[in-house]
This record gives C-alpha cells, structure tokens and sequence, in this order.
C-alpha cells in the first residue's frame, strides 16, 4: 500500500499520487496518459495532472489497483 510520506516530489497537489518505492514498468503512463507521466531523467513516475472526469478518475482507480508495486496511492 502507498505510503502519503514518501510522495514523490513531482507529484501534483491532490487525492492521487505516486510513491518512491514505484518500479518503472509504466503501466500507469500507458493506461492513464492524461494523468501520470515520467519525469525527464526516467526516474520516477508522479501524478502531473489530477482526474478532473469520471472517467480519468476510473482510469487512475483502475491503475491504482492493478499496481503491482502498490506504489499508486489515493488520499482522497
């Protein structure tokens, strides 16, 4: 389960976010384009945009679920 305290840095304010312990199989890029993407140096992952429809927020639940690394969190 995501931890809140070890949000990556990058993160955008909001209920979604990814965490350090991330592994970089971008599952999330692929399956939540609008919302995830990976930083310049293709280290880390982190929410760039939060969902603003039903089916943004179903995409970021569904990746969020299936993370193996259950690196994806909901504060929310």
């Amino acid at each position: 389960m995501a931890d809140v305290k070890n949000k990556v840095a990058e993160n955008i304010e909001g209920v979604f976010y990814v965490e350090n312990e991330f592994i970089t199989c971008q599952k999330c890029i692929d399956e939540a384009p609008n919302n995830f993407k990976m930083n310049d140096n293709g280290s880390s992952v982190f929410v760039f945009k939060q969902p603003e429809n039903d089916t943004e927020k179903k995409n970021c639940e569904e990746v969020m679920d299936s993370c193996s690394a259950e690196a994806i969190g909901n504060d929310g």
